[in-house]
């Protein structure tokens, strides 16, 4: 039996008055898993334990059978692993993002939150932006590290775990509540508007018509991660495909092989299908129990807070992904079960995460029952089956013994 894990990042919503009543998961188009749900379970998962902050960070370490709140030091120190940083136990990590402010303001503290991706800037772009910040604010005290887009990494020797804030938690509001209370850090975001916001780079995307690129801003600061190896625990040689720096952070943690796709960026626009193949040939080649295959984008429009742009990225989560492959195994002759979730709901309305339980689809390939619901958050409500963490759904879906649907 092979093993597969779908993860819309986000794709869980709430009704939408533009949509007749529907979610953009219900109104999609997604035959594959319309079928797929006629002999599959359907319920409701708990990612997020009570009291934490819903993140992609908690609610990843939780589907893939990691405790929250027993491994969870932050999710800076998770990216840290990804980009290969060495840590060292007094070191903190922190999130830099690359993001928009707006710039009429005199004051920082007056600006607005425009953009917590910075126009999801390109990593080439981001790099000579970084180096720019490293130049300024690099130090033995404080190193800067490029990640995958607009996310980066600040390591702060002997540093502190402080409260700071997502930047896609505020979209629209006036930073100056939010900034952080240590001063340092603050000063740093307030100096790196400064140098930023007239840097080429940000001259060529204002006449692009492109947001600029125009300021640092930390958050999720944490410690030096420590991850149990996800094969010694379960018996399953597994995969990770993502193109985001806190999922591969995960598999670097977790004895997880990262598998990198040419064209795998997070947006809209990623290579869906190069992800799909990789997770097919870890499975039927190159002799791997387990895949998991992590898609970004329903989250990233969730934030943009486009219906539109996050209806598409669902469809082509179920036509270039989970179409593909199903095809695939089918075709190899390999028994296998699909599990397909999002991590954690990112309601357009709102513009950030919340910790509403999500809806899995449970499919296995020996399987024929034939029933008449529907992958959405409202048949995984209605038909009763809830589970009350990530981990107790990964252990359900990892058991050897067959179980009824």
């Amino acid at each position: 039996m092979k093993y597969i894990v779908v993860l819309g990042d986000g794709m869980a919503d709430y009704p939408m008055e533009e949509l007749g009543g529907k979610t953009p998961l219900e109104y999609a188009g997604t035959p594959t898993m319309d079928a797929m749900a006629k002999c599959s379970q359907i319920g409701l998962v708990h990612t997020i334990p009570e009291g934490m902050k819903p993140g992609s960070d908690t609610a990843n370490l939780s589907v893939i059978g990691y405790d929250p709140m027993k491994y969870y030091t932050g999710r800076s120190p998770l990216e840290a692993l990804s980009i290969g940083v060495p840590m060292k136990d007094t070191d903190i990590a922190i999130r830099c993002n690359i993001v928009t402010v707006s710039d009429e303001e005199k004051e920082y503290k007056d600006k607005k939150m425009i953009d917590h991706s910075a126009g999801e800037i390109s990593t080439e772009d981001a790099d000579v932006l970084m180096n720019a910040v490293r130049d300024a604010f690099g130090s033995e005290e404080f190193s800067f590290y490029t990640g995958t887009s607009y996310r980066h990494l600040l390591i702060w020797d002997r540093g502190d775990v402080v409260e700071l804030t997502p930047p896609h938690d505020i979209l629209t509001r006036t930073i100056g509540e939010y900034l952080p209370s240590q001063k340092t850090l603050e000063e740093m975001m307030e100096k790196s508007y400064d140098i930023l916001n007239s840097h080429p780079i940000n001259v060529a995307r204002e006449k692009a018509g492109l947001h600029k690129a125009n300021s640092i801003w930390f958050w999720g600061a944490g410690t030096k991660p420590g991850l149990s190896d996800f094969e010694e625990k379960t018996g399953k040689k597994g995969v990770m495909i993502s193109a985001v720096d806190l999922l591969k952070g995960i598999g670097v943690g977790a004895g997880l092989t990262n598998i990198s796709v040419e064209g795998a960026d997070g947006t809209l626009e990623t290579n869906y299908e190069g992800k799909a193949m990789a997770a097919v040939d870890a499975l039927t080649k190159d002799g791997y129990d387990f895949a998991y295959i992590h898609v970004e984008a329903p989250d990233e429009m969730g934030h943009q807070g486009s219906v539109e742009r996050k209806v598409k990225a669902i469809e082509n989560l179920d036509s270039k992904v989970i179409r593909l492959v199903k095809d695939s195994m089918d075709a190899s002759g390999e028994d296998y079960r699909m599990l397909v979730l999002p991590d954690h709901p990112t309601p357009v309305s709102l513009r950030t995460h919340t910790g509403d339980p999500v809806p899995f689809l449970l499919f296995d390939s020996t399987k024929r029952e034939s029933h008449q619901w529907h992958y959405n958050e409202k048949d995984a409500e209605r038909l009763g089956m809830d589970l009350a963490s990530g981990e107790a759904l990964m252990e359900y879906f990892l058991e050897e013994k067959p179980y009824r649907i």
